[in-house]
């Protein structure tokens, strides 16, 4: 079975990232700074499966200092890494003349710097091994913009052009680079939403409904699979036709 790292695995979108690739037989390295009662039912689920395989590695990633031990030392435990999925990230609310610059590097820092320097660790893997896998998690932000959300989408706009530009990059050495780029979806946080805004975002979208995280794990777990070996440099939207 091939080993998958997905960042940002404990919860939401990245933990429903984790449960598809771990029924789909890929050895999955769930990577966070802590675990929680949801990633641990996900690991027992994939326990019993017996299809792939699911386990927790504790990690900071904002210590980007520490992310090529990290690397050497999931390599020597795991063998040969196959793919990278870049999800995990954080987001403030907030006009960009109001928000302090410690918030704005720290977007930068985890969302956008801390994905690259970990991905190229692992290129240096994967061309070791002779190909693989990268998956990196953007946003429509990065296309459509929303008020109180610059510099998040900056972030994520940043990561699409490296997507293009790293898969032209490492693509004659059997690497794969991709994105999919999520719009709003059913997750904890916009389910706290008030009606009226919900209503609003489900209106907009060509489907009348937000996506769900498992569609989003789907497309992700299609980009990693032999499928899609002819595919690398795009970014791949899964919105509900809100983008239409």
């Amino acid at each position: 079975m091939r080993n998958v790292i997905v960042t940002g695995g404990s919860r939401g979108l990245g933990l429903g990232i984790c449960r598809i690739l771990a029924r789909s037989n890929y050895n999955v390295i769930a990577i966070a700074r802590k675990t929680n009662d949801e990633l641990s039912s996900a690991m027992e689920e994939a326990g019993r499966n017996a299809a792939g395989s699911l386990r927790f590695v504790a990690f900071d990633l904002s210590k980007i200092e520490d992310l090529p031990k990290l690397v050497n030392e999931l390599r020597q435990e795991s063998g040969p890494i196959h793919g990278l999925v870049n999800n995990a990230g954080i987001s403030f609310d907030g006009n960009l003349a109001m928000m302090p610059t410690d918030r704005i590097e720290q977007l930068a820092r985890v969302n956008m710097l801390s994905p690259i320097v970990l991905t190229k660790h692992v290129v240096r893997s994967m061309l070791a091994d002779g190909g693989g896998r990268i998956v990196n998690i953007a946003s429509i932000l990065a296309q459509t913009g929303y008020s109180g959300l610059s510099v998040y989408g900056a972030t994520k706009a940043a990561m699409v052009g490296f997507t293009r530009s790293l898969a032209r990059e490492v693509g004659r050495m059997g690497i794969n680079v991709n994105a999919v780029a999520p719009g709003f979806v059913e997750t904890d946080m916009t389910r706290a939403m008030g009606a009226e805004q919900r209503e609003k975002i489900e209106r907009r979208s060509a489907l009348r409904r937000l996506a769900a995280v498992d569609d989003v794990a789907n497309a992700v777990e299609f980009l990693l699979s032999e499928r899609a070996n002819s595919i690398t440099g795009t970014v791949m939207t899964v919105d509900a036709g809100a983008t239409a």
